[in-house]
């Protein structure tokens, strides 16, 4: 990109050629009259010079202005959840299915992303802890236009002989500009939710859920 300071003389340039040919052509009276018409042009054109990097700065805070997100309020949203809504169902034993779901930030080109993950109660210490191998990738559910909803389903191997064990979900939520993460936030799972789909049986919704 060429320094505008070359662009602005260029401009100068022009002007004074112009001013110079107009000369040329009046008597000198005329060019006494020309010399302030140029001093009133040259000013003017200072002055739009000097306004430019003002404007592009307005343009530049405008432009950030439009792609911010209100995050509180994206924190606070009743569409941000995760609940279990498949639990070691008949048709899918030793399953558990974790299903989120995540307002849009209202910015068409931002991407929204989800991470299920599950995890267990030790009986010992009474704490919540990741269990191994059961996480997903990060999962692409859409554009921040919309709310979106997405799911991910767990299919164990409980020890025969051994004590059931309380499980529960974990969604991590990611709102994305580019490469740039602009939110997260996580949730556990929760009762009481509607599904849009593979709920097991129809409706099913809990916090935790019990498997062995």
């Amino acid at each position: 990109m060429r320094p505008r300071k070359h662009r602005n003389c260029a401009r100068g340039e022009g002007i004074f050629k112009h001013m110079a040919l107009l000369a040329r052509m009046t008597a000198p009276k005329g060019r006494k009259l020309l010399s302030g018409a140029s001093l009133a042009l040259l000013a003017l054109a200072a002055t739009l010079v000097a306004l430019l990097p003002a404007a592009t700065q307005a343009a530049s805070r405008t432009t950030t202005a439009k792609r911010a997100i209100d995050t509180h309020a994206l924190y606070r949203s009743r569409l941000l959840w995760s609940t279990i809504d498949v639990c070691n169902p008949s048709d899918q034993p030793n399953t558990v299915g974790i299903r989120g779901s995540m307002p849009g930030d209202s910015q068409p080109h931002d991407k929204m992303y989800m991470r299920f993950r599950l995890q267990y109660l030790n009986a010992t210490t009474n704490q919540w802890a990741d269990l191994a191998k059961s996480a997903s990738g990060y999962v692409s559910v859409g554009t921040g236009a919309s709310p979106r909803q997405a799911g991910r389903s767990f299919q164990l191997s409980p020890v025969v002989g051994q004590p059931a064990f309380t499980l529960r979900g974990v969604v991590t939520f990611q709102w994305r500009q580019g490469t740039t993460v602009v939110a997260q936030t996580s949730r556990p799972t929760s009762g009481g939710r509607e599904s849009l789909a593979g709920a097991d049986p129809a409706g099913f919704s809990s916090a935790h859920c019990l498997i062995g």
